[in-house]
C-alpha cells in the first residue's frame, strides 16, 4: 500500500493534467451529447493515446451512455475512467517482468536518442542492483560525448559500481568489447552498456548499434539479455515511431519510460501498451534513485485514474 501510495503521490501532476483535462472538457460542456463525445476523443487524442485507441474509448463510452441512458457529466466521468481503467489492464493481463539477472554476466543494452534520461536510467538501475547485492560494471560506450562518459563516471561512483571507459571518439563497438572481457575475467554480476544518444533517421548510426550487438554475441553467445529503448513520455506518439525503428536495429526486450511525473501525456502509456509488441519494463517518476520503479499495470493505473487498490473498476 505505502508503494502504490507513493506512485500515486508521483504520478499527481500527470494525472491533473491527463484526467484532469477530461473530467474539464466534461464540465465545459455540460450535458450529454455528441459534441461532447467528440471533444472527448479530441483530448484523448492530445493526451497521446492514439487515434484508434481515442475512437474506441469514445465508442464504448456512447456505447455505456446509450445502455444505461446517462444524462449527467458526473455519471459521463465515472464510465469514462472505467473503461480507461479496464482497457488499460486488458492491454496486458500478464505483469512484465522484472529487469532481474538471469546469468552471469548479465548484459543489459540501453539505447535511445539524445536527452531521454539514458544516462541516469543506467545509474538508478545500478544502484538498485548493487543493494541488491550485485556486482555491477558499466560500459560507456556513448563515445561521441565527453560530457556522456564524464556522465556515466559520475553515476558509477553513485552507484559503487565499476565503469569501462575509453577516450571520445573512441569506437563504441571496441569499449563494449573491453567491458564485457573485464566482466568475464573479474566474474562480474551485470553489464549495463550506455550507447550514444543516436537519432533514429539516421541510418549510419543504427547500423553502428547493429555493430555493437555483434560484438557483445562474440564474447556472450546469448548476449544482450536485454535491450532497453528509454524514451521521454513527454515526446507523445513520436515514442512509438522510436521503437519500431530502434527494434528494427537491435531487438528490443522492453522499454523504460521516463519523466512521467507531470506530464499532459499520460496517455502515451497506455497507447504504447495498444500498439506495439514491446513491454513497458521501467517507468521514471522523479529524481530520485527509488524513482526508476518497475511498471506495474494495475499499481499505474490505479494511481493515474484515482482507483484504490483493490477496488473494483
Amino acid at each position: 500500500m505505502a508503494m502504490f501510495q507513493s506512485l500515486r503521490k508521483k504520478l499527481a501532476r500527470t494525472k491533473s493534467r491527463f484526467v484532469g483535462r477530461l473530467a474539464e472538457t466534461i464540465r465545459l460542456r455540460g450535458k450529454v451529447d455528441e459534441e461532447l463525445m467528440e471533444n472527448l476523443e479530441e483530448t484523448l487524442i492530445e493526451g497521446d493515446i492514439g487515434i484508434d485507441l481515442a475512437m474506441d474509448i469514445v465508442e464504448r463510452l456512447r456505447e455505456e451512455v446509450r445502455l444505461h441512458k446517462i444524462t449527467e457529466a458526473d455519471e459521463v466521468q465515472q464510465a469514462l475512467t472505467d473503461i480507461l481503467f479496464g482497457f488499460f489492464l486488458s492491454e496486458g493481463d500478464a505483469e512484465p517482468e522484472p529487469l532481474r539477472p538471469t546469468s552471469k554476466p548479465w548484459v543489459a543494452l540501453f539505447v535511445g536518442v539524445n536527452g531521454v534520461g539514458k544516462t541516469t536510467t543506467i545509474g538508478k538501475l545500478a544502484r538498485r542492483l548493487r543493494d541488491e547485492g550485485k556486482s555491477v560494471s558499466l560500459v560507456a560506450a556513448d563515445t561521441f560525448r565527453a560530457a556522456a562518459i564524464e556522465q556515466l563516471g559520475i553515476w558509477a561512483e553513485r552507484a559503487d559500481a565499476h565503469i569501462v571507459r575509453q577516450q571520445q571518439g573512441a569506437d563504441p563497438s571496441s569499449v563494449v568489447f573491453d567491458g564485457l572481457k573485464h566482466a568475464l575475467h573479474n566474474d562480474i554480476d551485470v553489464v549495463l552498456i550506455d550507447t550514444a544518444g543516436r537519432q533514429h533517421t539516421k541510418v549510419n548510426l543504427m547500423n553502428e548499434l547493429a555493430k555493437v550487438n555483434r560484438t557483445i554475441r562474440k564474447l556472450v553467445p546469448d548476449g544482450p539479455h536485454e535491450c532497453i529503448l528509454v524514451i521521454d513520455a513527454t515526446t507523445g506518439q513520436n515514442a512509438i515511431q522510436q521503437t519500431r525503428l530502434f527494434n528494427a536495429a537491435a531487438p528490443l526486450t522492453g522499454l523504460a519510460l521516463t519523466k512521467l511525473d507531470g506530464t499532459a501525456k499520460g496517455g502515451i502509456v497506455l497507447g504504447i501498451r495498444h500498439t506495439l509488441d514491446v513491454p513497458v519494463r521501467l517507468i521514471g517518476v522523479g529524481e530520485a534513485v527509488e524513482d526508476l520503479r518497475d511498471f506495474e499495470p494495475r499499481a499505474f493505473a490505479e494511481a493515474l485514474f484515482g482507483v484504490e487498490a483493490g477496488d473494483e473498476a
